[in-house]
């Protein structure tokens, strides 16, 4: 699903492009925290701006379209499961507060008495939506409610994104399950999901699998994925 950005919030995207750029050029191939922390920056502002600008009195696109998504579906009756890093759970969480539906969120340091607990009672009904971190992953993680998964945003890895999506797939789900990966046009997102397909593409050509290790290229390849931007 392509999202365009509103001219505010493309303003500051392009702004944190020009410094990526930089800080890419300047990077070397070994400096992988810093590599990750200018593309993390990125992504977090195709997010929601909040994530990097505290003082950020704009909206986010994306954050509008996926809960025009959510409502749509609740209305239809359908389940909903999310994976999105932890940071944005908290902004999405208020939102369908302020929307009236009903929520469990679920993250890495949830103890797993309490992940089994919510997993249960989302499985019986209890809630609408189940936001849940990519990171949360694990055993007895069944979430067979949901019928649709949306990716708030896109992942490094195409096989963790895999294995979330899968969560919805286990053994006892009795209906069609609708995936959704929530993209912003003419960012870094879109380039990302491009090299993940052709990745896979060429991985699955030669041993049948495909990781997406993005964070595997260098700076100036990384660099190259922000030429046309």
């Amino acid at each position: 699903h392509s999202i365009e950005l509103d001219e505010q919030q493309r303003k500051l995207y392009l702004a944190a492009v020009v410094d990526a750029r930089e800080k890419l050029r300047a990077a070397k191939p070994e400096d992988k925290m810093a590599v990750f922390a200018v593309l993390m920056r990125l992504r977090e502002i195709c997010c929601d701006p909040r994530l990097v600008a505290d003082n950020w009195d704009g909206g986010s696109a994306k954050l509008d379209a996926c809960m025009e998504l959510v409502t749509a579906a609740v209305e239809g009756g359908h389940r909903i499961l999310f994976s999105q890093f932890t940071s944005m759970l908290e902004l999405l969480a208020k939102r369908l507060d302020e929307a009236g539906v009903s929520h469990f969120t679920l993250q890495g340091s949830t103890p797993k008495p309490v992940r089994a607990e919510l997993v249960r009672r989302f499985n019986s009904g209890e809630a609408d939506v189940f936001l849940i971190s990519l990171r949360a992953g694990g055993t007895g993680l069944n979430l067979t409610a949901a019928d649709i998964v949306i990716h708030y945003d896109p992942w490094w890895n195409v096989a963790a994104q895999n294995q979330a999506t899968d969560r919805a797939y286990r053994i006892g789900q009795r209906n069609p399950v609708q995936v959704y990966k929530l993209i912003a046009q003419d960012t870094i997102e879109e380039k990302i999901v491009e090299l993940q397909q052709a990745k896979q593409d060429l991985a699955e050509t030669v041993t049948g699998s495909a990781d997406g290790a993005i964070l595997s290229m260098k700076p100036e390849e990384l660099l190259q994925l922000l030429q046309e931007e």
